[in-house]
């Protein structure tokens, strides 16, 4: 069951004219234990991305449920795209360049680029898949594996390492679903990875001194981060944590509950997803169907209390016993009451802005490059502010494509592609005066990835 997509339900409460919002904590959602669990499908042993293997699932229906984060992620991923992804060949020769452009019509590059910055903006990481030809003397193949449908091996107990991505429909996995195992090369050292094991001498990691006979490898793209033993926790986890992203979407529904019913949004029923994953598990429930049922009895029991929340000493019976002023050791649900003679109406057009500039703030995202504060009298920027906020934002993202080249740099000198090298040219927004609109400007470094000089 993910609840996390479920976050926000507005519900009439009996024999009163007003309602109640029933909302699932956030700031549990990148709940992680020290010691990841493991999960074992079909024989192969994997560690499990979240409690209950649905952390990216869980993230995406949060996103997804609000326009102003939605929006800022695909920003961010455009912006990180820049002009797009190429292979310069300027000096190449004839026979190279040729070469380079059968591949890039083989394995179109903006479909896959556009997609692993989607996975590096979402969770911090993205799989690539190269494939070698049958003499494993060339890679003939790339392909973008999405993260959401990625798992590692457990660490190898001897050299501390991922040897493994699982790619399979972890969403909601049946028995007969596949499950791809695809080698992963040395997330620190993958182009000396692949070396070794295409290479025709002995070594310890190949002790019968013949290439290996594996032709698909997966290379790990990850943003480093300061507290992940495997799953990367992306920085805006700071909005679930926190407050302002329920603020949100409950100045959303308080306006449309206002609009459509006359009725306001009187109460907020704040349940902690542990208290959903309890009771199913107290009642082994396992289906959907099953669980939405016994969900919506327990929101009615919820909402049958607060028919007559009015009386003094009404305490609200869940896991433990809470009384409605919030006091208790960590409260599986908590009520709040709204003054409902306050923010009616227009009157919440200033905590609307105040709440999506904290989004967008969170985001990194200027709430002016993507026209999303409210308001006919918002103050707004210049033309001129405007390109340096959008210069700032794609200048920002240099870390994240740095951390995708490696990808391509293996495949140039793998290839031996003398005078390649991969390119990504931002998009500078130009002014009036040189009559144009904009113009494509180049940060990398001209050098080709096989070493050599232009």
């Amino acid at each position: 069951m993910d609840t996390l997509s479920d976050i926000l339900s507005v519900h009439d409460i009996p024999r009163a004219n007003a309602r109640a919002a029933i909302v699932t904590k956030t700031s549990e959602v990148f709940r992680e234990s020290s010691d990841p669990p493991l999960r074992t499908f079909n024989g192969k042993e994997y560690v499990a991305w979240g409690s209950r293997d649905d952390l990216p699932y869980g993230i995406m229906g949060l996103i997804e449920s609000d326009e102003t984060l939605s929006t800022c992620q695909v920003f961010n991923a455009e912006v990180c795209y820049g002009s797009g992804l190429t292979y310069c060949t300027d000096a190449a020769t004839p026979e190279i360049a040729r070469q380079v452009t059968d591949f890039i019509f083989d394995n179109p590059l903006p479909d896959y680029f556009l997609g692993v910055c989607q996975d590096l903006m979402y969770f911090n990481f993205a799989v690539s898949v190269i494939i070698l030809n049958d003499d494993g003397d060339r890679i003939v193949e790339l392909h973008r594996k999405p993260a959401c449908y990625c798992r590692f091996s457990p660490k190898n107990k001897k050299t501390g390492k991922i040897d493994k991505i699982y790619f399979a429909n972890f969403r909601a996995l049946t028995p007969d679903d596949p499950i791809e195992e695809i080698d992963l090369l040395d997330p620190r050292s993958p182009w000396k990875d692949l070396q070794q094991r295409m290479a025709l001498r002995t070594t310890r990691a190949n002790p019968s001194g013949t290439p290996a006979r594996t032709r698909k490898f997966a290379i790990l793209s990850r943003f480093p981060g300061v507290d992940s033993l495997y799953y990367p926790i992306p920085h805006y986890a700071a909005l679930f944590r926190g407050n302002w992203y329920n603020i949100k979407r409950l100045i959303g529904a308080a306006k449309e509950s206002k609009l459509k019913n006359a009725a306001p949004i009187k109460y907020i029923i704040e349940v902690s997803s542990r208290y959903w994953d309890n009771l199913f598990t107290k009642h082994h429930l396992v289906t959907r169907e099953e669980q939405e049922k016994l969900m919506n009895e327990k929101k009615a029991e919820m909402l049958e209390f607060l028919t007559n929340v009015e009386n003094s000493g009404a305490v609200l019976f869940t896991g433990k016993s809470i009384s409605l002023d919030g006091k208790g050791e960590s409260p599986d649900i908590t009520v709040t009451p709204i003054d409902s003679k306050t923010k009616e109406g227009g009157d919440w057009e200033s905590d609307i802005a105040e709440a999506v500039n904290m989004l967008c703030f969170t985001m990194r995202v200027h709430s002016n490059l993507v026209g999303s504060v409210p308001g006919k009298s918002q103050t707004n920027n210049s033309g001129s502010d405007k390109r340096e906020l959008y210069t700032i934002a794609q200048a920002l993202k240099k870390p994240y494509r740095d951390v995708l080249f490696p990808v391509h740099e293996i495949i140039i000198r793998y290839n031996g592609w003398k005078g390649v090298h991969p390119v990504c040219p931002f998009i500078q927004l130009t002014t009036l005066d040189e009559h144009t609109d904009a113009k494509q400007v180049t940060t990398t470094n001209n050098t080709p990835a096989d070493g050599t000089d232009n």
